[in-house]
């Protein structure tokens, strides 16, 4: 069909072999040949179209069942997500709605998606109405991003596709919250990176990152002044180096092993030497470092090493144990006093012994307390380790101290424990507190008026009698008043301005703080002692005593005193006148009965010579108390002078012998002499001295009995000479042996001997004139012995020689 119709012979050649022909028949002839050609050309295409269409509707089957998997493929992936598409055809007619709405609203119905304000705010149902006319009329594409009135997230996109206007509902409520969660991290990051930028950036230490080939790339305005640069950039294309290159080159060995590099080197920053931390560590694009200057860390280190050093010697003098633990919980330093307090042995110590091997130690010594669970006590203990606050035990040991221990935790780790005896500190508070409770109460009981006030002036310390003698209110008191108001409440019973003035200045004085002291007579009659003292803390104490009575004692006593001075003065020249009035006429009594007596008188019968006897007797022993008055008298006014010589003491003691022999042979007594022959001399008044024997003599020969003995001895020591004279009378009663020495004392006590009792006085006073000393010893029944001690030198002797 198709060679045919190539064949026929169209053209210009053909119309040239029918131009012979008339218009009219060559019109009708092209006519019939076109029509004819038509049918020709006709009936080929309907063959063609037939055999054409019998293929196409064989392949047209196999495409329309192929074309049906994708549709339904494609409806598949379609519905796979949430979405629903709403497409409307041409005109305004009902829109087809494709999909689930229920990721919309659970009670939504398909044909009322388009109902937009059952799902939508107004403003949104509004929002997107309008944007879907302005698809339908004029094919404008949208793309809202809705939220629906449950909350939940709707991308609306609307396109018109061929003659259709589609719009498009997903559900991207999960994807914007992804979305959102992103963005906040990237952020997040974001901000991060830049605050990380800044801080590298404003670091006083220099920071640096290098390539993978160890070329700087980046530095911070820190490195670039330690280099001396610009700044960074210029810097960083420059290619300046802080560290040396031998310093570089270690840093790279190290990171070529795979681990980072930290080490303290040397290096040059801005001119000056100093010493740096350096820390350089790989990361995915290089490696970076920063270096922090060590200068003045390292010198301060070697400061504190010298502080150290210095501190243990200091601690190694302290009286206190100290002992400290690292903390491996190992023994890393002790000082003496530590040692010593546990006798623990060097050789032990210097191991570095752990805390639990030394407290193992000391329990088995029986040098820690005693504890039923040890290990809970140990556990207890060891806390320190662990604790931020020091802890203070006291440790009752075995042997009776008591220790106190503090354990201090360690800034770098460990424990430091202190360790102080305070046995004998708590021996004394006890002691104090005894002595303070003592003194209380001692405060308390006194009689005499006790305050205290302290350096502000205010009443600190008071015992009952100050506020009983002074009629304060106990009330008052404890409020601690000032002084001048205890001046004010006082001065009712005492106006004396002078005197409270100086109470005043005595307490609230700063400079001059003197004791002080005075006497106040009270308008009550009350006479009161004070006084003032300064204490070492700045209070002042000040005392009060009601010396009222003895006040009134004393000027009793005063005025007896001065009655018994004038008595004594009126005895004095009573005895003196009637002594000299006495001694004339007896002087005249004995003179004419030496007269009488004498042969040249005249002879006497036996009766008067007899009777001239008594009388002479009488006024040989008259004259003899007269005279010893006389010598009392002369004594006592001070005016009695010793002739003082060598005086023989073996002749002195025959002298007082001789006087005395006629009354031994009368008595019937022995008088026994003891005497070394080489005694020799010394110096006193010798008359004296024979007066003071000769009146112990006669004394002890009144009060032997008959057939006795009378003893006279004397000793020659290194300071003295002894005299002494013994009886063997009835003796003295211990409470008669210092009144013997009075004036007119005599006690005959059963014996014979009779006297005006003067003997002993005149005795004491010449052997106390002459710097000496008397003593008695007496046994009653056994007889009595004086001793008269003479020094060998007088303090007449001495205030003469000097």
């Amino acid at each position: 069909m198709q060679t045919a119709a190539a064949e026929i012979p169209f053209g210009k050649p053909y119309l040239d072999a029918f131009s012979h022909l008339g218009t009219q028949e060559l019109t009708t002839l092209v006519l019939v040949i076109g029509i004819t050609a038509f049918a020709v050309v006709t009936a080929i295409a309907l063959v063609r179209t037939r055999n054409r269409a019998a293929a196409e509707q064989q392949g047209s089957r196999a495409q329309i069942a192929s074309l049906h998997s994708d549709v339904d493929r494609l409806a598949a992936l379609l519905m796979s997500e949430p979405q629903v598409l709403v497409v409307w055809t041409a005109g305004f007619g009902e829109p087809e709605v494709i999909g689930e709405v229920s990721f919309i609203a659970p009670t939504l119905a398909p044909h009322d998606i388009l109902a937009y304000d059952q799902w939508l705010s107004p403003e949104l149902a509004a929002s997107l109405g309008d944007a879907i006319e302005r698809l339908r009329v004029k094919g404008e594409a949208f793309a809202l991003l809705l939220t629906t009135v449950l909350g939940r997230h709707v991308e609306a996109e609307g396109r018109p596709i061929g003659g259709f206007a589609v719009m498009k509902l997903r559900n991207v409520t999960g994807i914007k919250r992804d979305l959102a969660e992103s963005s906040v991290r990237c952020q997040k990051l974001q901000n991060e990176a830049d605050a990380l930028r800044s801080v590298v950036e404003a670091l006083p230490a220099p920071v640096w990152m290098r390539n993978a080939a160890g070329q700087l790339v980046l530095v911070n305005a820190a490195y670039a002044r330690a280099v001396e640069a610009a700044d960074p950039a210029t810097a960083v294309a420059r290619h300046v180096e802080l560290l040396g290159r031998s310093e570089r080159e270690a840093i790279t060995r190290t990171l070529d092993t795979g681990s980072g590099y930290a080490g303290r080197l040397p290096a040059i920053m801005a001119g000056a030497r100093r010493t740096l931390d350096v820390l350089e560590l790989p990361v995915a694009q290089g490696r970076v470092g920063v270096a922090i200057d060590a200068t003045e860390a390292e010198r301060l280190r070697n400061e504190l090493d010298h502080i150290q050093a210095s501190h243990r010697r200091t601690l190694d003098h302290l009286a206190t144990g100290v002992a400290v633990f690292g903390a491996d919980r190992r023994l890393t330093f002790y000082n003496t006093a530590y040692r010593t307090l546990w006798d623990l042995e060097a050789d032990f110590l210097a191991e570095a012994p752990s805390d639990s091997q030394v407290l193992d130690r000391l329990r088995g010594a029986r040098r820690l307390p005693e504890q039923q669970d040890f290990r809970q006590w140990k556990m207890n203990l060891h806390k320190a380790y662990t604790s931020t606050e020091s802890e203070t035990y006291d440790w009752h040991l075995p042997d009776r101290r008591t220790m106190r221990v503090v354990t201090t935790p360690n800034p770098e780790g460990g424990v430091t424990y202190l360790f102080t005896d305070i046995t004998e500190r708590l021996e004394l508070e006890r002691r104090a507190d005894a002595l303070t409770r003592v003194q209380g109460e001692t405060l308390d009981n006194l009689a005499e008026s006790v305050s205290v006030f302290g350096s502000d002036g205010r009443l600190r310390l008071y015992n009952p009698a100050f506020a009983k003698s002074w009629k304060l209110s106990a009330d008052v008191l404890a409020g601690r008043p000032h002084i001048e108001q205890v001046i004010d409440l006082c001065r009712p019973l005492y106006r004396d301005e002078t005197t409270w003035q100086t109470l005043r200045g005595a307490v609230t004085a700063l400079d001059k703080r003197d004791p002080g002291a005075g006497r106040i007579e009270r308008s009550d009659g009350c006479v009161m002692d004070f006084a003032t003292v300064p204490l070492p803390d700045g209070a002042t104490l000040v005392t009060f005593h009601d010396v009222t009575d003895s006040v009134n004692v004393e000027r009793a006593l005063l005025e007896r005193n001065e009655a018994l001075i004038a008595a004594d003065e009126l005895k004095l020249d009573f005895v003196h006148h009637v002594s000299y009035e006495l001694r004339s006429p007896l002087t005249n009594i004995i003179g004419f009965a030496h007269f009488l007596g004498d042969q040249s008188t005249g002879p006497l019968n036996d009766k008067q010579a007899e009777y001239l006897g008594y009388i002479t007797v009488s006024t040989n022993a008259l004259l003899a108390i007269i005279n010893n008055i006389l010598d009392l008298a002369t004594i006592d006014a001070g005016a009695m002078t010793l002739n003082l010589g060598s005086v023989d003491i073996r002749a002195t003691m025959e002298a007082a012998a001789e006087g005395v022999q006629d009354r031994v042979v009368q008595n019937d007594l022995v008088l026994d002499l003891r005497a070394h022959p080489a005694i020799g001399a010394f110096t006193a008044d010798g008359r004296r001295l024979r007066q003071i024997l000769f009146n112990l003599l006669s004394n002890a020969i009144g009060f032997s009995p008959a057939g006795g003995r009378v003893t006279l001895a004397a000793e020659r020591n290194q300071d003295a000479v002894v005299f002494s004279v013994s009886d063997e009378g009835p003796g003295i009663p211990p409470e008669l042996t210092d009144k013997v020495f009075d004036w007119f004392e005599s006690d005959p006590r059963g014996s014979g001997h009779r006297g005006a009792g003067l003997g002993l006085s005149i005795v004491r006073s010449f052997v106390e004139l002459h710097g000496g000393t008397v003593r008695i010893e007496s046994t009653i029944g056994q007889g009595t012995t004086v001793m008269c001690i003479f020094p060998l030198v007088t303090t007449a002797a001495r205030s003469a020689a000097e």
